[in-house]
């Protein structure tokens, strides 16, 4: 990272606006940030930090940046900083502006502007900077991700701040630690010790959760074995409890199983018993069925018998209606053709009316003849049809020309009249274009005689001002000299009084045995006194200051009058003695005279356009002019064309439409006529064909009914059955048949009649048996039943404690090694020796990192003494893997950085402040640092160790590195020749380079 420029305005100390060229400053590698205590060295190092990061370091950053703004400032100046560097490659310039209270535009009182940021790049390749961004979080982030630094470690790296390090060198292991941490980030490893404790807890309280469930699954398969099961005196993350759990479950279910074995015994015992009596009501139950079984059939015989008469009568009905269904299709054949003969003698006499009168008595060939001469006919028309729609289209192309024709000529009659009108209109266009010309040239020349005279009023209404005003500034300066002059006289008079008593001033300091300033003398024997109008030293020093005061009020009015003198005498020169009023009538004069010409010249650009129009629409007039002469001799043509077409085809239609109105007309007569006469003939052919069949359908049903053994048709009709009485006579018969049969089979039954020869069966002994033995049978498989719950509950509770066991050993096994992990990274257990914390073994290492990059410079300013080394020993209470010792090479001791001197803490804390910021700068992933800043502590250096501290800084500028110090020691001044001084006075502080 290097920087170029920095620019600051209204910020901290600095009232103004303030520019520092680090490019011209680090050509020498080396320069100075000097300046009186107060005047702003701190405010420019906080002006990087704030452009880098948006805030300053440690205790100045405060509020929303409202602070940083200087008291000096004017109150229409903003603050701003702006930073120019170059960090990995690329040149970047941020710009920062803290938020600022300004006047408000309108009315009274302040309004509150928000914080602004910009990030622009330079483009090598172009020249030019390009915007990045205007958000403050991408801007922090991208500076943040390009220098691998929070704010922290910029400020002890970049900006190495002595004082802080001369602490570190002092402080105890735990300020050391709280540094450390700031500069690298080992939060992360705090978060791992916080991590591992919460992990412990997470596991003891899932371990102790486990153990609960099992201690539950224990208690539920104490509530399943009943007594045979007592629970272990163990509580939730006891050792030992999964395993005496398992135990007793295993006891439990061994005596449930017995249990389930003696309750199968006496199962089968009842069920043996249970079967027996079954089968003893089974018998008595068949053997009642059986009696009354046939006691119902000999009933169902007796029915059968007394509708006998009945049965034969159905039977007759039914064999005469198998013989009417041989005559029903002769029946339905026979109505088919009488509906259809009916139906085609309607439609005949239907077509026969709308048939001409000469033709109403035709039979069918004549009407299909007649048909077939109008069809003919009509197809003869078709050449006609064309011919009458040409004709329309013809008479259509005849008025589409006449209505051309008339608006061809409302065309150019109004163009002959428009064009007539043309050369006076051009001309008067024309005229208007020119006098807008002239009133143009015209304005141009007024605009350059308009501004001399506007400088000249103000001049002369300026020069009347001076006037007054010198009055007036000749008046004060001479009432403030008379007052003055007054002043200095009667501080002269208090003067003389105080001399003329002078010595009864001195005689008030006189004391007994001490000489006199006067004379010498010990003794006093008559000092003066002072009287009621005595003038002591104040009082002549008041009026003496009020003199002054009065002077120098003089002093400012001769100055003010002087300068208006020379002001009035400038003006004078240029303005002459021209009365104002006299300027001020020209200058409105020639204001009216250029408003008119530039109102004039106003209608140049309309006029120019309106001139082109017209133009363009001459030309168009001509061209419509011409193109319709052009369509006026091919009308001519085409008309004759349409005339004799159109003589042609009238005569044909003429011809063709006979007495109707149009050919059309005669096509839809012949159309109608054919219609007609085709459906006529079709109609009568039907009803001829459809009597024909009927004569044919009545032979054929006389012949059927003869063959059927029946008298007339009209008889076999009679017998005829429908579907549902056919159906409901024969359901009788056949259930007539069913029921003899199921009767005669019951009634020939070999057990049947076995077992109406027997006596009644006894059923309710038979069942109350039976009830006894069915309820012994369910009480021995209750008890069966109640034995295999409890043994399958407590097989399924038991896996489901083996399971839970099964899950816990794992969770107990990352308990016990998450647990030692924490105790470990705690400092808590056995297996640490030092007792350190993770972040804190860490931090020992980054330190015995940085003692090592120290060491390297320390030597150096030390001619070879000094080495700081790190000590792991534990101080008191304290936290250990943070000591950090010097060994001095002249005794060979190792002692605590606590005992330097101010000298040697100085070089020792600016050695560990670079052996850091290189540290920081390899864990910041290696990013380059050409500018570093140190800031003071020089003085507490000899010559000698002050030149090797030089060397070491000067070492620091390989590779093109710069480094600036902070400091107001004199000796440096001489020493380094490049110097950025910090100047301060009643306005504010102000920067000035030198040596560059």
């Amino acid at each position: 990272m290097r920087l170029h420029r920095l620019d600051i305005t209204a910020f901290g100390p600095f009232g103004g606006a303030q520019s520092v060229d680090f490019d011209a400053l680090s050509a020498a590698g080396l320069f100075l940030l000097h300046g009186p205590t107060g005047a702003g060295k701190t405010s420019v190092l906080d002006a990087v930090c704030y452009a880098l990061y948006g805030s300053v370091p440690g205790a100045r950053q405060g509020g929303q940046g409202t602070h940083l703004r200087s008291d000096h400032a004017e109150q229409g100046t903003r603050t701003e900083v702006r930073l120019e560097l170059t960090v990995a490659g690329r040149r970047l310039e941020i710009t920062r502006q803290p938020p600022w209270e300004r006047p408000k535009k309108r009315g009274t009182g302040t309004t509150l502007d928000k914080a602004q940021t910009w990030l622009r790049e330079y483009d090598a390749v172009r020249g030019t900077w390009k915007d990045l961004s205007r958000s403050h979080n991408e801007i922090g982030e991208e500076i943040t991700q390009l220098l691998g630094m929070s704010r922290e470690q910029f400020c002890q790296v970049v900006l190495l701040p002595q004082g802080d390090f001369a602490r570190f060198l002092r402080a105890d292991a735990e300020a050391r630690g709280k540094l450390l941490g700031r500069l690298f980030d080992t939060q992360r490893f705090a978060d791992v010790e916080k991590r591992l404790a919460e992990r412990r807890r997470a596991t003891e309280a899932r371990v102790r959760e486990g153990d609960t469930a099992l201690l539950a699954d224990a208690h539920r398969m104490q509530q399943a074995a009943g007594d045979a099961m007592e629970l272990p005196d163990l509580a939730p993350g006891d050792p030992g409890l999964a395993v005496a759990v398992l135990a007793a479950a295993a006891v439990a279910r061994s005596t449930a199983r017995e249990r389930l074995t003696v309750a199968h015994c006496g199962l089968t015992a009842a069920e043996s018993a249970h079967t027996r009596a079954q089968e003893e009501l089974a018998d008595a139950r068949e053997l009642a069925r059986l009696q009354h079984r046939c006691t119902e059939a000999q009933d169902r015989a007796a029915r059968l018998a007394e509708r006998a008469g009945e049965y034969e009568e159905t039977r007759a009905r039914m064999e005469r209606g198998r013989k009417a269904e041989t005559v029903a299709p002769a029946l339905e054949l026979r109505e088919d053709a009488e509906h259809a003969h009916r139906k085609a003698t309607l439609a005949e006499a239907n077509a026969r009316r709308a048939l001409p009168g000469d033709q109403a008595d035709s039979g069918a060939p004549g009407l299909t003849a007649a048909a077939r001469r109008a069809t003919e006919e009509l197809g003869g028309l078709a050449s006609a049809r064309r011919a009458e729609h040409r004709l329309t289209e013809l008479l259509a192309e005849r008025a589409g020309l006449d209505r051309e024709e008339r608006a061809d000529e409302h065309a150019l009659r109004e163009a002959d009249a428009w064009l007539d009108g043309w050369e006076p209109a051009r001309a008067a266009l024309q005229a208007r274009i020119e006098s807008a010309q002239e009133a143009a040239a015209r304005a141009e020349s007024l605009a350059v005689r308009r501004d001399p005279a506007r400088r000249r009023l103000d001049a002369a209404r300026r020069r009347d001002r001076l006037t007054s005003d010198v009055a007036a500034a000749g008046r004060r300066a001479l009432d403030s000299g008379q007052r003055a002059q007054q002043l200095r006289e009667d501080w002269l008079d208090l003067k003389e009084q105080r001399l003329t008593g002078i010595a009864a001033e001195l005689a008030a300091h006189l004391t007994d045995g001490a000489p006199c300033a006067v004379c010498g003398a010990t003794e006093h024997p008559a000092p003066a006194r002072k009287d009621a109008g005595h003038v002591d030293r104040d009082a002549e020093q008041r009026a003496f200051d009020e003199h002054q005061e009065a002077q120098r009020e003089h002093d400012e009015h001769k100055q003010h009058d002087t300068g208006l003198r020379a002001d009035l005498k400038a003006v004078t020169a240029e303005v002459g003695d021209t009365p104002a009023d006299r300027i001020a009538a020209e200058v409105t004069e020639l204001e009216r005279e250029f408003e008119q010409a530039r109102r004039d010249a106003s209608g140049l650009h309309a006029a120019r356009e309106e001139l082109r129009r017209a133009e363009t629409e001459r030309e168009r007039r001509l061209q419509s002019r011409q193109q319709s002469a052009v369509r006026a001799a091919a009308r001519l043509t085409r008309r004759d064309t349409l005339d004799h077409e159109q003589a042609t085809l009238e005569a044909e239609l003429t011809r063709a439409r006979g007495t109707a109105d149009s050919v059309a007309a005669r096509a839809a007569q012949l159309e109608r006529l054919a219609a007609v006469l085709t459906e006529a003939a079709d109609a009568a052919r039907t009803a001829e064909e459809a009597a024909v069949r009927l004569k044919d359908a009545d032979a054929r049903l006389s012949d059927a009914a003869y063959r059927a053994g029946f008298d007339t048709p009209a008889a076999a009709a009679g017998a005829l059955l429908d579907s549902a009485t056919h159906r409901a006579l024969q359901h009788r018969l056949d259930e007539r048949q069913s029921e003899e049969s199921a009767v005669r089979a019951v009634l020939a039954e070999p057990e049947t009649v076995a077992a109406s020869r027997q006596g009644p069966a006894d059923l309710a002994g038979a069942g109350e048996r039976a009830a006894g033995a069915e309820r012994r049978l369910r009480e021995a498989a209750s008890a069966r039943d109640e034995a295999a719950r409890r043994t399958t509950e407590l097989d399924r509770l038991s896996a489901q404690a083996e399971e839970g066991a099964r899950r816990l050993a794992p969770l107990r096994e990352e308990y016990d090694r998450v647990a030692r992990l924490a105790a470990l990274a705690a400092g808590t257990s056995a297996d640490n020796e030092r007792r350190m914390r993770l972040e804190s073994y860490v931090l020992a290492a980054r330190l015995e990192q940085v003692a090592a990059a120290a060491t390297a410079r320390l030597r150096l300013m030390s001619a070879g003494r000094y080495t700081l080394v790190h000590s792991d020993d534990r101080s008191g209470r304290g936290r250990s893997g943070l000591g950090l010792h010097v060994v001095d090479a002249w005794t060979g001791r190792e002692r605590d950085t606590a005992t330097l001197s101010g000298g040697e803490t100085f070089f020792a804390s600016l050695a560990l402040a670079l052996g850091l910021a290189d540290v920081v700068t390899d864990e910041a992933g290696g990013v380059r640092l050409d500018t570093l800043f140190i800031d003071e502590g020089f003085g507490s250096l000899d010559d000698q160790t002050l030149d090797e501290v030089l060397d070491v800084l000067d070492s620091l500028r390989e590779r093109d590195r710069s480094v600036g110090i902070v400091s107001h020691v004199g000796d440096l001044r001489r020493r380094i020749h490049a110097q950025l001084e910090v100047v301060k006075d009643r306005t504010g502080s102000s920067l000035r380079r030198r040596g560059t």
